[in-house]
Formats: C-alpha cells, sequence, structure tokens
C-alpha cells in the first residue's frame, strides 16, 4: 500500500529541481518548496542568517519530502479525508496551498452538501465528504481531479502570465493540466481538440 511518505516522493519528482520563474507568484522554488514556505520554516541552510535563492537551492529531496508530509498532509487533515481524494488534494495543496481544499468544499457544495469554503479541513468538511463519497464512490476523485483541472484553466483566464502553466507554445497542454489529469480516469482526459477549444480565446 502506498504511503504517504511515497506520495511525497512522486510530487518531488512531479516538482522537479529548482526554478525561479518570474511568472510564478510563489517565487524561487525547489522540489516544489517555495522560499516563502522555507523562510516561513527559518530554513537557513547557508546560516548566513537569512533565507535566501541560495537556501532554495541546497534544500535536498529528503527535505522536501518531510516538508510536504508534516505541512501539506498532516497539518491540514487531509489524512482525514476518503482514501480515493488524498493524494490528489495532497499534490493539489502542494501546489495551491488551501485554494486545495476550497476546490474541494466547492465542489461539496455542488453535490448538496453544507459545507463552508473556508479552506480548512475542519469537522464539516470531513462529513460533507464522507457524505459526498458514499453517494458517489466511483466518482468523487474524478470529479475533484477535473475541478482540479477547471481551477487552473480559470487561473490562465484570469492572469495571463499563467496560461504559460496550463498551454504550452505549440498550443497543447501545459504542466498544469498535464498534472490535474493525472488524478482523473483517462475516460475523462480532454482532447487535443476540447484542450484547443477551452483555451482558445488565449492570445
Amino acid at each position: 500500500m502506498q504511503t504517504v511518505s511515497d506520495i511525497a516522493e512522486e510530487i518531488v519528482v512531479r516538482e522537479g529541481g529548482y526554478v525561479n520563474d518570474p511568472d510564478d507568484p510563489g517565487g524561487a522554488t525547489n522540489y516544489g518548496v517555495t522560499i516563502h514556505t522555507m523562510r516561513g520554516l527559518g530554513m537557513d541552510l547557508t546560516g548566513d542568517g537569512r533565507v535566501t535563492q541560495a537556501d532554495v537551492r541546497r534544500l535536498t529531496q529528503a527535505q522536501a519530502v518531510e516538508i510536504f508530509v508534516k505541512h501539506y498532509f498532516n497539518r491540514p487533515r487531509i489524512a482525514a479525508l476518503p482514501k480515493v481524494l488524498q493524494a490528489s488534494v495532497f499534490d493539489m495543496y502542494v501546489n495551491a496551498g488551501s485554494n486545495a481544499v476550497k476546490i474541494l468544499q466547492r465542489l461539496l457544495v455542488e453535490m448538496g452538501q453544507p459545507v463552508t469554503v473556508d479552506g480548512a479541513i475542519g469537522p464539516q468538511t470531513i462529513a460533507a465528504t464522507d457524505a459526498a463519497y458514499a453517494s458517489a464512490p466511483d466518482h468523487l476523485a474524478d470529479a475533484y481531479g477535473i475541478a482540479r483541472r477547471n481551477y487552473y484553466y480559470r487561473l490562465g483566464d484570469a492572469r495571463p502570465q499563467s496560461r504559460k502553466f496550463a498551454r504550452r507554445r505549440d498550443g497543447g497542454k501545459g504542466g498544469w493540466i498535464i498534472r490535474a489529469e493525472e488524478f482523473i480516469s483517462p475516460k475523462y482526459h480532454l482532447t487535443q481538440a476540447e484542450h484547443a477549444r477551452r483555451v482558445a480565446s488565449w492570445a
């Protein structure tokens, strides 16, 4: 059975190594861990009294896995969700923070569950998710993955600088969309033509 650490290691591989893209609000990032996260945790790996890009570059894969498990899985209580959702919500939490939970909560509202969209996994969200899973056990994970994909497209709609993360230069699916579809059954993946229609309004 896949452990939380196994999932975290997959996320680290998916995130890749050091990146400092000026169009990414997260800033300098290594293995998916942003400089802002490292500053919040006081991770001065170079010992110079500051957390800078040099510290981000020095971060190891093992340190990234530890951060993800502690701060992006355990702390937000993702373990309280049904197993079928945990990997996808965990992966999205690394990518988008509490928006990962808000996406789930909005989906639950659409499914008729009484829940507040606040980005926190508390008793209300846990009960609503359990109820939604009981009513649609074969569909909830796909529904969440599709909601993730839609979230990424909407980011592209609203922020032109982010479009390159959802659409490649050749018009194909960008990393965000491919990432979301890793957690969606193949039958619900968009075809290239469907993806092209979705981003047709982007200059």
